[in-house]
């Protein structure tokens, strides 16, 4: 049993599309971790978000707008003598991407956002209505670097 590392957005694509959720690390004004899982979407090398439009991670996204997301599948418990503590490991699937958050602000591209997050977990698009997508806020990560790792498959 191998651990590989990849550091391609086809690999990565592999086990993203495998996630039901991603985990957004910020960092906030006090230069602590926060850290929050979120439905999302992953289209064209970019991861989109949605959320209320106000709260603590609008805060803090809008005065640093780096992040780190990860997305981690397919977990397995296996050992190689069932007695040895030591003996045991977690295969897994991961993915880590790093880059900035931009929010979406046009009304016709957060109504394509919000269907791009649709189709990952429903199968379809939808219609919304201006209310809706008037108060929700849209954002985007634009991957400068992602990391996949296979480890023990």
């Amino acid at each position: 049993m191998m651990n590989k590392l990849y550091t391609t957005h086809e690999k990565a694509k592999e086990v993203i599309d495998k996630c039901e959720a991603c985990y957004i690390g910020m960092i906030d004004e006090n230069n602590k971790p926060y850290v929050l899982p979120f439905n999302f979407g992953y289209e064209n090398e970019t991861i989109y978000l949605h959320s209320a439009p106000f709260g603590k991670k609008i805060d803090i996204l809008k005065q640093n707008p780096e992040v780190c997301v990860a997305f981690s599948t397919d977990h397995q418990l296996f050992h190689r003598h069932e007695p040895v503590a030591c003996s045991y490991g977690m295969r897994y699937r991961s993915v880590l991407a790093f880059g900035k958050v931009e929010f979406v602000e046009n009304y016709d591209d957060k109504v394509g956002v919000l269907n791009i997050i649709m189709r990952k977990y429903a199968g379809k698009d939808f219609s919304y209505n201006a209310p809706a997508v008037n108060n929700v806020a849209i954002y985007k990560v634009n991957i400068d670097k992602i990391e996949t790792k296979i480890s023990s498959y």
